[in-house]
């Protein structure tokens, strides 16, 4: 592990308190690719509260404090509707929660679009109020610029290429990306663009595979993929997918666990014992202290 815990009497909760290491750097993830290859691949999941990040913490390299937090947290119809006021309070939760990984934050709809000023302006207010390693943006060559200025002003990107969620209204849907001849090339000309401009990493996303692969070989930045392929230089997913907190996930997704089922269970055998009065039992009331003799 990489933190150890200490009981706070105020609250009887368990909190965490770093052992001496240091925190992985961008430029760190950045030089985990050399020489066009990526030896140990990066590992990557979501994280959107400080318990989540505690315990993904030491698995992960990075943490995506992602904008799919709308749907997953707030029940959201898309990502669209987030705001920078939601990414920057989960954002702050878990750099708290962490300490050994590049914490990332996504950056939503509507906050960098405008100019690379405006994206400035949304990117250090959330480095600011959340103590975070880089920002991720959505988009190719047309946000080439915004990201050249923004790391030229000391903020770390992550762009993402291929399907893109924020654009899901003039995609049409979340369907793969690049089964034409023109959107292929146009995603790998995206790619080649987004690390032209500087950023450190890239996401592809629910795109026909030689895609993937021709992107990761042609780069020298890390390629993180999701729906992507197996030889890109790294892999992040939604957590709450790959639990299986849902019903219904997308075809890319692997279930590593049936969270839903485990906590549906735990909740029936806690409301059958209340309706039973069976709880709370001895071990979980007070009792009056036995007077001094």
């Amino acid at each position: 592990m990489s933190t150890t815990f200490q009981l706070d009497t105020a609250t009887s909760r368990a909190n965490p308190t770093p052992a001496p290491m240091k925190r992985l750097t961008v430029p760190a993830i950045k030089e985990r690719k050399a020489g066009g290859t990526t030896e140990q691949p990066l590992v990557m999941l979501t994280a959107y509260t400080a318990r989540q990040a505690q315990l993904l913490d030491e698995h992960c390299d990075l943490l995506l404090v992602g904008d799919s937090l709308g749907q997953v947290i707030y029940g959201l119809p898309s990502s669209l509707q987030v705001t920078l006021e939601m990414m920057c309070a989960h954002g702050a939760a878990v750099v708290r929660g962490s300490y050994q990984s590049v914490v990332v934050v996504d950056m939503p709809f509507g906050t960098y679009e405008t100019s690379p000023a405006h994206a400035f302006a949304s990117a250090s207010r959330i480095m600011a109020e959340t103590g975070c390693a880089a920002v991720k943006l959505e988009g190719g060559a047309q946000m080439a610029e915004t990201i050249a200025f923004l790391v030229a002003r000391g903020i770390p990107v992550m762009a993402h290429v291929g399907l893109t969620p924020q654009a899901v209204n003039v995609l049409g849907g979340y369907n793969a990306r690049g089964r034409s001849q023109q959107e292929h090339e146009k995603i790998v000309a995206d790619g080649l663009a987004v690390e032209a401009a500087g950023a450190f990493a890239v996401v592809i996303e629910g795109v026909v595979e030689p895609i993937a692969i021709a992107l990761t070989k042609s780069l020298e930045i890390p390629t993180i993929g999701i729906g992507a392929s197996a030889q890109c230089d790294g892999q992040v997913l939604v957590t709450e997918d790959m639990l299986g907190m849902f019903e219904r996930v997308p075809r890319f997704v692997k279930r590593y666990g049936n969270l839903a089922e485990t906590i549906a269970a735990a909740a029936g055998t806690y409301a059958g014992e209340v309706r039973a009065r069976s709880f709370p039992g001895a071990d979980q009331t007070y009792q009056p202290r036995k007077p001094k003799t």
